[in-house]
């Protein structure tokens, strides 16, 4: 199988022998393998790892932590673009510490926002926390 990631934030990760793909989408937990019926589904912040043969004709894993983003498969081939794609080498434990904080002190100033911008402010803060947390999990793996 084909998957091609493509990321705001990162390259990108191309592979033309996944075994299998695992991501958490916005209803629950999802696993692609080959001839899988053809999808589109949002994914949400979390991990997306990846199972494929290298090429020295070894078989690997690699995960991402990773922000929103859209999934397709069709005709063996999956097509991933997110707003946010970071490897587990790249994880920063510091920095995702502070913005999960961060993101919740922002969440608790304006959970009870009435006014529209104060609550974008709130969903921003959420989005944050989510990725955050997304980047957490991944230094977990290591």
């Amino acid at each position: 199988m084909k998957l091609e990631i493509l990321s705001f934030t990162w390259n990108l990760f191309r592979s033309e022998t996944v075994e299998e793909v695992t991501a958490m989408t916005k209803v629950g937990e999802i696993t692609i393998l080959d001839n899988h019926t053809p999808l589109v589904t949002v994914l949400k912040p979390s991990i997306i790892s990846v199972i494929y043969t290298d090429e020295s004709w070894v078989k690997s894993e690699k995960d991402f932590a990773i922000g929103w983003g859209v999934l397709e498969v069709s005709d063996s081939s999956i097509k991933v673009l997110i707003d946010m794609l970071v490897s587990i080498d790249d994880v920063d434990v510091d920095a995702a510490e502070k913005a999960k904080k961060d993101a919740l002190a922002m969440m608790e100033k304006f959970k009870d926002a009435k006014d529209k911008v104060d609550m974008e402010k709130f969903i921003e803060a959420e989005d944050m926390l989510m990725k955050s947390v997304a980047k957490l999990k991944l230094s977990e793996i290591k």
